[in-house]
């Protein structure tokens, strides 16, 4: 073993990078040779630009014969079975003292290539998949390009297909990528260096090493010339030798004498003639040696090409291959039968990682010598076999470990081809896996796939698998900020719910309850609390008050009463819902802990306790960052509202510090078009604004303002409370018509909506009544004013600071009208309530004291 390596091809202590991912394979005992290559490879990498751009310069890509110019990105290419995997570990291994992170990905199911990159970003002090696995990576890719927090960093792409999958996926910047493939199309895009069969020397050495010195150099040359100098055809023809004893002369005889229609003219030009020959004569000795190896064997090429947990090997009652099931039946007869397979060198065994893989050549070679009938019934099997390991929860987070590791088997195992209910359980399950984790992409990607072949199997839209996986689709764009397209599936769901065929009222109850997103998505509030009252009271009903479930309603019933101005019972609820989700034994994620604890903070703050607000607040930010990382979606929307918090409470510079970063962040994930987006922005407007940086702050607000319809719809809420924060704006830059012409449009349109006893336009009333003061026109101002603080009385109560500003500002216009004893009560009656509520040093409390008039903005809440 080479120093500086433990027994398991890892680093040893101490030497090595960093942070090694945990699926580069382990290193090759028996490599020989591809000492140009290697030397090479390290060459080109190092020769590469720093500091590289998108143009992939940095690259080198492993390939067959084919010569490219020095500068240019690079690949390894070359048939398969050829080595160019092995290379590229050999190079992890020799090489891994020049960084200080190396990383694998397996490149062959472009879908997933994200994922694996999104898996470095704890490593990297990034998000977790939860943020959506493409804004993931794209923050892994953004970190790598910077160089921060590690510049010696290596990426291997392994059997990447078309260049055209890795666009975008392939970073600059100063440390180092492989890619390896069998595609020629890589010479026109990067710089490339040729991998093919071995030499004769180095055939003989791998040889000699593989069966330990026991054939002569003769033979060695004479078995090489058979089998072409294939590495893996090679390998495969050693393990014989090597578990048998057989001589060459008759192994050489044995591969004679097999079936002449493995040798045929057009064999498949990815299947060598020699490895083709070679993987006849390894199964059929195995076959001699131990029957349910083969076996084995073939159920794994029924899987993809990584690594398969070899729990999925479990006994499954109506599998429908005899032979596997008597092998799954027999524990040590299965557990014979895999270390077999290692031996033979027909499959990669790893104990530490408890996987089972197979050579995807060997797998195609396996799946072409079955029949028809037989590969059914084995992929039918296999089917059944990955949909019993997903049995469990994939709401609960102690679970997802198992989804990621049947994931990439979904689609080589032709899952969107079953029929049976069991297999599109696992299907679904699999995307509410991806829905709940944040891989909004993939998630997408497969529930299209399920859907049309489903519906072309079930020949409509009514049955209970179309309708389930409609749903989920609905909830995964509904969180990506599509709410139209949403609302459009779980509208058509809703109304035809009772019509599906097979649809349980435990299915149903969860499709309604996401109904109540689509009408908050609306603005139609008042709509969306009725539909959820129900919601909560039929889940209790029918699963309990402590289920998931349940609990998750409640949660959205207080949000519906917080868009309705209903703040202490908003409070009561997300308190309620918080501290049933944190007890919960299983079914409630830690996204779902913190978005009740961000809203019981959210409507601590909206009932006027800003300082208790903001320590909450506090609390349910450390949890987010610490325990879901800071830019995991909720962490992010939670550190929105703590921004909010903090300017209330009057802590104005932290305030401003945390919107930007939290804005920032928002935009390099979602884009400046995503509602959580908009909201950050209007949030950073707003304190913007407060801090005295009018200029930036109407720049920002009107840019969002214009956006918010693209989102919500033109009579939107949030629409009309963003144009009331811009007409506030215009006021502060002195432009007094314009703010009262945005501020009249912004609460006729918020009346219109919610009519005259909600917090949002009595907030733009309030506003309103000081550009009419601003403009001269007090006694409008005064009569505003009065009928707004009658309102704000009776919705908030007289202590909270909304009802607070509303009658300070009133005390400046009674005094301005001449009015000074009715102007004096209610002024000392404010101060001093100014004073309980918020405390003497409050900015707010100061400026009502010299009889500033104080001003309000909205903040849109999440849906």
């Amino acid at each position: 073993m080479t120093d500086g390596r433990s027994s398991e091809g890892r680093p040893a202590a101490g030497r090595g990078p960093q942070v090694w991912g945990s699926r580069i394979p382990l290193q090759n005992r028996d490599f020989t040779g591809r000492d140009e290559q290697l030397t090479q490879l390290h060459e080109k990498l190092n020769r590469s630009a720093p500091d590289a751009g998108d143009d992939g310069s940095g690259v080198t890509a492993v390939v067959s014969d084919v010569q490219a110019a020095t500068g240019t990105p690079q690949t390894l290419q070359g048939m398969g079975g050829v080595g160019k995997t092995q290379i590229a570990i050999e190079y992890i291994h020799r090489y891994q003292d020049d960084y200080d992170l190396i990383w694998w990905i397996p490149a062959d199911q472009p879908k997933l290539v994200a994922a694996a990159l999104a898996g470095l970003a704890k490593p990297l002090g990034l998000s977790t998949t939860s943020t959506g696995t493409a804004d993931t990576a794209q923050s892994v890719l953004d970190a790598l390009r910077r160089g921060d927090p590690y510049a010696r960093w290596l990426l291997v792409y392994d059997n990447a297909n078309e260049p055209e999958d890795l666009v975008g996926l392939v970073p600059g910047g100063p440390g180092h990528v492989i890619i390896t493939s069998r595609n020629q199309a890589w010479r026109q895009r990067f710089e490339t260096i040729a991998v093919d069969v071995f030499d004769r020397p180095e055939s003989v050495e791998f040889l000699g090493r593989r069966v330990l010195n026991v054939i002569s150099e003769a033979d060695a040359v004479r078995l090489a010339e058979s089998l072409g100098d294939l590495p893996l055809a090679l390998e495969q023809a050693g393990a014989l030798q090597y578990e048998t004893g057989m001589s060459v002369d008759e192994y050489l005889q044995l591969l004679k004498e097999q079936p002449a229609a493995l040798l045929q003219e057009n064999n498949p030009a990815e299947y060598p003639r020699s490895m083709t020959a070679v993987w006849q004569l390894s199964v059929s000795l195995l076959q001699a040696t131990l029957p349910a190896a083969v076996v084995l064997l073939r159920a794994c090429a029924f899987f993809g090409p990584e690594p398969i947990p070899v729990d999925v090997f479990r006994r499954e009652a109506r599998l429908a291959d005899a032979e596997l099931a008597a092998l799954l039946d027999d524990q040590i007869l299965r557990a014979r039968a895999q270390r077999t397979l290692g031996r033979f060198a027909l499959a990669r065994i790893d104990p530490q990682a408890r996987t089972i893989q197979v050579h995807r050549l060997i797998q195609a070679l396996l799946r072409e010598e079955v029949d028809e009938d037989a590969a059914d019934r084995l992929r039918r099997d296999v089917h059944l076999l990955l949909a019993a390991q997903a049995r469990v929860d994939p709401d609960d987070e102690r679970e997802w470990t198992r989804f990621q590791e049947l994931i990439p088997h979904v689609e080589p195992a032709r899952v969107v081809d079953s029929t049976d209910p069991q297999v599109r359980e696992f299907a679904r399950r699999v995307v509410r896996y991806l829905y709940r984790s944040g891989d909004h992409e993939l998630g997408l990607a497969f529930a299209g796939q399920f859907l049309a072949r489903w519906r072309r199997d079930e020949g409509g839209d009514d049955r209970a698998d179309v309708v389930r996986m409609e749903a989920l689709r609905a909830s995964i764009l509904r969180e990506r900020g599509e709410y139209a397209r949403a609302y459009e599936i779980d509208e058509a769901l809703v109304r035809r719910i009772g019509e599906a065929a097979g649809l349980s009222e435990q299915d149903m109850l969860p499709i309604i309850n996401s109904f109540g997103a689509d009408l908050r998505a609306r603005g139609e509030f008042a709509r969306a609390l009725e539909h959820d009252e129900i919601s909560r009271r039929r889940h209790a009903e029918v699963f309990g008050e402590q289920d998931p479930r349940t609990l998750r309603t409640i949660n959205n019933l207080a949000l519906d009463h917080g868009l309705n101005s209903g703040y202490q019972t908003s409070r009561e609820l997300h308190e309620l819902a918080f501290n049933a989700q944190s007890k919960a034994a299983g079914g409630v994620s830690r996204a779902d802990v913190l978005s009740s604890w961000t809203g019981l903070a959210r409507a601590v703050r909206l009932c006027g306790y800003y300082q208790e607000a903001r320590d909450v607040g506090r609390d349910a930010y450390e949890y987010g960052s610490r325990f879901m990382r800071p830019e995991h979606l909720t962490t992010l929307r939670t550190a929105k509202d703590l921004s909010i918090a903090l300017r209330r409470a009057g802590e104005y510079e932290e305030a401003l510090v945390l919107a930007r970063e939290v804005h920032e962040r928002f935009l390099r994930l979602y884009g400046p078009g995503n509602p959580d987006t908009l909201a950050a922005a209007m949030g950073l407007a707003n304190v913007l604004r407060t801090t005295g940086k009018i200029v930036e702050a109407y720049e920002l607000a009107q840019e969002t303002v214009e956006r918010y319809p693209r989102v919500y719809g033109e009579d939107h809420p949030y629409n009309h409370g963003c144009v009331g924060n811009l007409a506030l704006l215009s006021r502060v830059n002195g432009n007094l018509r314009e703010a009262r012409f945005l501020n009249e449009e912004a609460l006729a349109g918020l009346r219109s909506a919610l009519g005259e006893d909600h917090h949002y336009p009595l907030t733009v009333a309030t506003n309103l009544a000081s550009d009419l003061y601003e403009m001269g026109d007090v006694e409008r101002a005064r009569a505003l004013g009065e009928d707004t603080l009658r309102r704000l009385c009776l919705l908030l109560g007289e202590d909270h600071p909304m009802t607070l500003g509303c009658a300070a500002n009133l005390s400046v216009d009674l005094r301005e009208l001449g009015e000074a004893d009715q102007a004096a009560k209610l002024f000392e009656d404010t101060i001093a309530r100014y004073d309980r509520m918020v405390g003497r040093n409050h900015p707010d409390t100061q400026a009502a004291r010299r009889q500033r008039r104080l001003d309000f903005d909205f903040d849109p809440p999440p849906i």
